[in-house]
């Protein structure tokens, strides 16, 4: 075998197995250009300005709650946990709306 004919065939033949793996395609870094300046977000100076509020329901009952209330924080980063049950935090998520 000679190696440098064998090189040759090993890259095309790897090349071409690349073309065609749409794994080896999804998995390979594409260098995009910015289209435009990026802009800098504002940022809020008071503290629970800006929340993200989210509800894991239908869990199993334990302690006789089974919701979760998440509530985050996304300036400071804190996240509090409030735990309640279905009902009752219907009633007040309508009076907080």
């Amino acid at each position: 075998m000679i190696s440098g004919c064998h090189n040759t065939e090993v890259t095309k033949n790897i090349g071409k197995y690349m073309d065609r793996c749409d794994l080896c395609q999804r998995m390979k870094n594409h260098i995009e250009t910015l289209t435009e300046k990026l802009i800098v977000n504002e940022v809020s100076e008071r503290l629970w300005t800006y929340l993200t509020v989210d509800f894991i329901t239908k869990l199993l009952l334990i302690a006789e709650k089974n919701v979760i209330l998440v509530v985050y924080n996304r300036l400071s980063k804190i996240t509090y946990f409030v735990a309640t049950i279905e009902e009752t935090f219907s009633q007040r998520v309508g009076m907080v709306v």
